[in-house]
């Protein structure tokens, strides 16, 4: 197909005859250039912008027209070499309306999808799904257990090391990671699935065999894993307990293609990140047991969408840093995207000090994240965001200007300015602005379809 760009017309111009596709032109105009489109999308790229193909779920418009479609695993090997996704931006920017439409949509794809939700924000979609969270709350009736045998023996270890590690906010010593192996050794010998309070026990009163298979007597096991005990004890008889203390609560629907963990009753808790490594831990062992299950039956296994919200405030924690870092190294083999949301790149300082083990762990995750959806910031975060994401100097001037329902979505080595669109039903499930209205407001037209 030929196109030809119109030229210059003045008034009172007469037409003259011309030959082929073009009869005739006016007088005094000058020729107009002819190309094919298939070089004309070079002479104008912007405008050519494919974006990213047909195949996906349909998150919106990008800025020069075209529908974005996004998938990560149908971009896997072509844009991609990692599914996991940053969504970043202020309060107020939508960024929790595209993870709850996004996770509704790869729904039509048969997409299943575990979230940690700190603020309990998730469960009008759960009720769209038809599903019920799991609400944990201190003393309650439902318990998650961490450590079950379901992780298989080194998913087991490396839980529990996690969630030590995450109560004491501290790396584990020597001592701890082999006091904790060998407790866990001697709690799988026996009928009854480990727990957190059968860990306490054992390593407040290690037994000779643990001693001996570690060279030492029981006094200074007890002593030398004595920290570690009273760390894991708060999950178990402190002002946290009765969530993570006992075998998981059975009739769960751990199938179902929403598992929403609701933690609001400790969102203010200082234990918040405690908990969500314990949730985390849980949800991992959970996801393991039924990737083996799936393997068993020589099945491909279904692809696992897992959303860490308000994920700043577990990066401090060392434990559920690494686990988390595993989980990301590991994705692609897992079949798994794992989905961290944060609402600004200053929050990774509370992780540590510069050049500390989590501080580098949480920068980490970062560049482990292929996919970066980056929603308004404030000036005075452009320049953390720009090198910690790699930004050109364009992108992070253009992120103070971004409106509501828009981010720069960085797709591999590409970029693309996307304003979000949310459909009549979908309005619904997103709105986290209801507590503070008077009256029910509608939707913005400008993101509705």
């Amino acid at each position: 197909m030929k196109r030809r760009a119109a030229g210059h017309v003045t008034e009172r111009a007469e037409r003259e005859p011309g030959p082929g596709l073009f009869p005739s032109r006016v007088r005094g105009e000058q020729p107009g250039h002819v190309a094919t489109t298939a070089h004309l999308q070079a002479a104008y790229p912007f405008v050519a912008e494919g974006g990213l193909g047909g195949r996906g779920v349909y998150i919106g418009r990008d800025a020069y027209g075209g529908s974005f479609v996004y998938d990560p695993w149908e971009l896997y090997g072509r844009e991609l070499t990692s599914p996991n996704m940053l969504v970043i931006g202020q309060i107020g920017r939508a960024k929790s309306s595209l993870v709850k439409t996004y996770v509704w949509r790869q729904s039509v794809f048969r997409r299943r999808a575990w979230i940690i939700d700190p603020k309990g924000e998730y469960g009008p979609l759960a009720d769209a799904y038809g599903v019920t969270p799991l609400a944990l709350e201190p003393g309650g009736a439902l318990r998650l257990n961490p450590i079950g045998r379901d992780a298989g023996w080194h998913g087991q270890l490396q839980l529990l090391q996690a969630v030590c590690a995450g109560a004491l906010q501290r790396a584990l010593a020597p001592e701890e990671e082999a006091g904790l192996r060998e407790v866990l050794k001697l709690l799988n010998d026996q009928p009854e699935e480990p727990t957190l309070p059968a860990v306490v026990e054992v390593l407040l009163h290690p037994t000779e065999q643990m001693a001996t298979s570690l060279a030492t007597t029981v006094p200074e096991l007890a002593q030398a894993t004595r920290q570690a005990a009273l760390g894991l004890q708060r999950l178990c008889e402190g002002d946290i307990r009765g969530m993570f203390d006992g075998p998981t609560t059975p009739g769960l629907n751990l199938d179902a293609p929403l598992v929403v963990i609701n933690l609001h009753a400790v969102y203010d808790s200082a234990a918040l990140g405690i908990l969500m490594t314990c949730a985390a831990a849980w949800l991992r062992a959970q996801v393991g047991r039924q990737r083996a299950r799936a393997e068993q039956r020589g099945e491909v296994g279904e692809k696992l969408i897992v959303v860490v919200d308000e994920a700043w405030r577990i990066f401090s924690h060392l434990g559920i840093g690494e686990w988390l870092q595993d989980s990301f190294k590991h994705s692609r083999a897992y079949g798994v995207q794992n989905v961290i949301v944060m609402h600004r790149l200053s929050d990774l300082r509370s992780a540590g000090a510069e050049g500390s083990r989590e501080a580098r762990l949480a920068e980490g995750l970062l560049a482990d994240a292929e996919t970066r959806v980056i929603y308004a910031q404030p000036t005075d975060q452009l320049a953390a965001t720009r090198d910690l994401l790699g930004l050109t100097e364009t992108e992070a001037e253009l992120l103070p200007t971004l409106r509501r329902g828009e981010a720069l979505w960085k797709v591999g080595q590409r970029s693309f300015l996307v304003h979000h669109r949310i459909s009549s039903y979908e309005s619904r499930l997103v709105d986290t602005d209801a507590r503070m209205a008077l009256h029910a407001a509608p939707v913005s037209p400008a993101a509705v379809i």
